[in-house]
């Protein structure tokens, strides 16, 4: 487990603990950083975390404060069936328009987050870790980026379904050793270049044709005779729709 999951798994245990309650604003990051003897970058990361988790809100320019739980509301979503590439589908639809919304709308510090999470990508490549996490923080912060908080969370849903969904977690069972964080770091790249100059349609390309390459791999990997597999139902999304 690297050193900013654990730092951010022990503030969400205190929080369970109740040492901080829902409104409670947390310490600085100065003092976390030196309640646990780690940098700041690594609380940072810590605190990224706990935002994707919907267990704490950062707000700028006043600090970061503990939410009220939420019990997941596609719990029972993750457990519907949605197969994967039905899931890729929605994901292409939606990530694509976000990510043009997001050439426009993003400030400087969600660039910062959003190469933040690029080098947490580089870190794990560096070191041979397969780790999703970046790849989950880097569509998220992207979603952020759009300043809409009901597309954030349509993403950030999304990405739960994808997590807890069984049919996704039987098609890794297929992957094996391959590895294909490089090839993802290399889009976010693209995609990221696309939001630094304001283009919101190469940022739209981007994402598509990152989300078209997932489904590429995706199906390169996936049992063809599997009575689950959706692959041939659910179709890239068309061209003219991402011009």
């Amino acid at each position: 487990m690297r050193l900013y999951q654990q730092i951010g798994n022990q503030l969400r245990a205190a929080i369970d603990a109740g040492q901080y309650c829902p409104g409670d604003r947390l310490p600085p990051e100065r003092d976390i950083a030196e309640r646990f003897a780690v940098s700041r970058s690594v609380v940072r990361e810590a605190l990224i975390m706990l935002e994707l988790q919907k267990v704490v809100e950062v707000r700028k320019g006043s600090g970061v404060y503990v939410l009220a739980l939420q019990t997941e509301s596609l719990s029972s979503a993750a457990d519907s069936g949605y197969g994967p590439f039905e899931l890729l589908q929605a994901r292409q639809l939606l990530e694509s328009e976000v990510a043009a919304f997001a050439a426009v709308q993003a400030t400087k510090a969600d660039i910062l987050k959003m190469r933040d999470a690029i080098a947490i990508e580089e870190g794990f490549i560096a070191q041979g870790v397969i780790d999703e996490s970046a790849d989950e923080l880097f569509h998220t912060l992207l979603a952020q980026a759009s300043q809409n908080s009901v597309l954030a969370n349509m993403v950030y849903e999304l990405w739960q379904v994808r997590k807890h969904s069984p049919m996704w977690q039987g098609v890794h069972l297929h992957v094996g050793e391959q590895n294909y964080s490089e090839m993802w770091l290399r889009d976010h790249r693209q995609i990221l270049q696309a939001v630094l100059r304001r283009d919101p349609k190469a940022a739209k390309q981007a994402m598509w044709q990152h989300l078209e390459n997932v489904k590429s791999k995706l199906l390169e990997i996936s049992d063809a005779e599997d009575p689950t597999f959706d692959g041939y139902l659910f179709t890239s999304v068309p061209a003219n729709l991402n011009g």
